[in-house]
């Protein structure tokens, strides 16, 4: 049985939702965890392999990163079985299902991660938010409420990264804006 059966598979239940609607969220939820599995394996491959002088700082955040994605797994897959779905979640399945693109295998700069890492986290934010409305539609506000829940914590990793990519910037007295140099402060 192919993986794209098995991620439309439902099992007798007595929840209240409709067989049909619960087959579209159960395969919407299956490539959820196809790419939450998928992106939380790129995040640890940045932890391992991240260089470079901001070294301790990405490797600490990386790995906070990859512990949020887990619990969001877990959470995917429960949802899924809970429908009366069938969880696809080996890693060839996610790999096979998986809307990311794959990670880059020559970079180790810290900031070349970061980078790689922010254009994996915005299409999976993107998806998780139509996800939202997907599921609001089909009438299961409960995984609409996982799926927002999961939003929050992916948008604000994304700010986290992009943070790190962006300059800062000061005003002049004139209003006028200009890159900051990013420098390292020291705490007292």
């Amino acid at each position: 049985m192919s993986t794209n059966n098995l991620s439309s598979r439902l099992y007798p239940s007595r929840i209240d939702l409709p067989a049909d609607a619960r087959t579209k969220i159960v395969e919407l939820l299956n490539q959820t965890l196809a790419a939450t599995l998928d992106l939380k394996t790129q995040v640890k491959q940045a932890h391992w392999n991240v260089k470079g002088a901001d070294f301790y700082q990405l490797h600490e955040m990386f790995d906070e990163m990859a512990d949020e994605l887990e619990e969001y797994i877990d959470m995917v897959a429960e949802r899924v079985t809970a429908l009366g779905g069938y969880a696809c979640g080996t890693a060839r399945m996610a790999a096979a299902s998986s809307i990311l693109p794959e990670y880059p295998t020559e970079i180790l700069e810290g900031m070349e991660h970061v980078t790689a890492l922010a254009e994996r986290f915005a299409p999976y934010a993107k998806h998780i938010r139509e996800a939202i409305d997907t599921t609001d539609e089909l009438g299961d506000a409960d995984t609409a409420d996982l799926y927002t829940e999961v939003s929050r914590t992916i948008d604000k990793r994304l700010w986290f990264l992009e943070a790190h990519l962006q300059p800062a910037e000061i005003k002049s007295e004139n209003g006028s804006t200009a890159a900051k140099s990013q420098q390292k402060v020291g705490v007292r």
